[in-house]
């Protein structure tokens, strides 16, 4: 048995691998496996007390570290497992081929990459959740909560990414200021050339943050209507009434009038009609109570006023003022027809006919007659008559 170990040790130390003898590849390999393994318990048993502490609390965060344990990579694992094994086992100082750094080094380089890249993923879930709360906390509705989260997230993940790239770039020696300062200067230059990009871009900020419209609102805009389906980085989406999809440039919507119908919590409604000139006062004083009646009597709208308000051109003008109380436009649809018809009833009952346009002419006296005779050429009258 002693002469088979030593056997497979004298093996391992005649045979290298990049200049490093096998066995002290084995041993770095076998404790990277040892710490791994332990860090596989400790998230396991993490994973189960956070899950225990999840389900007795309702603070979000404990939820959020149970995810940062699901979402860790079993290749992260072993990254961090050999950053840590480079701690407890030095390997000789050779180069790998190629690269002019040790195999240390290289180990060290790689295992840093996966584990800025395992970083940059649980930032993804960090800035999901601190979204998510930050909206709540702010009172933003869940349409509102949804637009704003695409907006500020593309740029939350912007940066994060471009860390982790800049923190990659810096674990391979690639030097960081220089590129930072080559970014600012060809930044200008890229800044003028995408003036137009970016201002929709920003403006795509200003409408999350100021909040004019949401997805799910009714806007008018110029001559175009419709509801809003999304609110992107460089354009809005709406759809029209007619059924077609509207592309608006953000820095368009901010540029222009925007009537928003979705806040509109009542609807304020005006309207007129004539009646003839022949109808009497007396009959004129009532019509104004008749109109009242008729809107008081109906459920969601609440009455202002109705007057004789002028002597038209061919009719007694009357003007009427009413609220809805809800935006929905079917609804007043509904409620004026109802009005019309009512108010059609009650004056055709009371014998008051409604005006239109008309215009009567009177002739001062009829025209003389006149008559008309022939005459021959030498001007006599020919015979026979006239």
């Amino acid at each position: 048995m002693g002469e088979t170990w030593e056997q497979i040790r004298t093996f391992l130390s005649a045979r290298e691998i990049l200049g490093i003898p096998l066995a002290q590849w084995s041993a770095f390999l076998a404790l990277v496996a040892l710490l791994a393994l332990a860090l596989r318990l400790v998230l396991g048993a993490a994973r189960v007390r956070l899950r225990k502490l999840a389900d007795r609390t309702d603070v979000p965060y404990d939820d959020y570290l149970c995810q940062i344990v699901d979402h860790t990579w079993r290749v992260s694992i072993l990254a961090f497992a050999a950053f840590l094994a480079l701690s407890f086992i030095t390997f000789r100082s050779v180069d790998v081929p190629g690269r002019g750094e040790s195999v240390e080094e290289t180990i060290r380089t790689l295992a840093l990459v996966v584990i800025f890249l395992q970083a940059g993923r649980w930032g993804m879930g960090l800035i999901d959740e601190a979204l998510r709360q930050g909206f709540r906390f702010a009172n933003f509705s869940e349409t509102a909560a949804r637009t704003a989260h695409g907006v500020v997230r593309f740029f939350a993940l912007a940066g994060l990414w471009a860390t982790v790239a800049m923190l990659i770039l810096s674990s391979f020696g690639v030097q960081i200021a220089p590129i930072l300062a080559g970014l600012g200067v060809g930044g200008i230059a890229v800044a003028f050339g995408l003036q137009q990009i970016l201002g929709d871009i920003f403006c795509s900020v200003a409408i999350v943050l100021d909040k004019p419209f949401e997805v799910g609102d009714f806007i008018i805009s110029g001559d175009h209507m419709g509801t809003v389906e999304h609110i992107g980085v460089k354009t809005t989406r709406v759809r029209s009434l007619s059924g077609e999809q509207i592309i608006f440039p953000n820095s368009d919507l901010i540029g222009s009038r925007v009537r928003n119908y979705k806040r509109m919590a009542e609807r304020r409604v005006t309207f007129s009609f004539g009646v003839l000139y022949a109808t009497k006062a007396e009959t004129l004083e009532k019509i104004p109570g008749v109109v009242r009646e008729i809107v008081e009597g109906l459920e969601r709208t609440r009455f202002d006023r109705a007057h004789f308000a002028k002597f038209g051109d061919s009719s007694l003008d009357f003007e009427v003022v009413y609220y809805v109380l809800s935006p929905d436009y079917n609804l007043y649809m509904d409620l004026q027809q109802r009005i019309n018809l009512a108010l059609f009833r009650r004056l055709e009952s009371m014998g008051v006919g409604f005006a239109f346009p008309s215009r009567s002419l009177y002739l001062e006296g009829t025209p003389r007659p006149f008559r008309t005779e022939v005459l021959l050429r030498d001007g006599s009258r020919p015979k026979g008559g006239e």
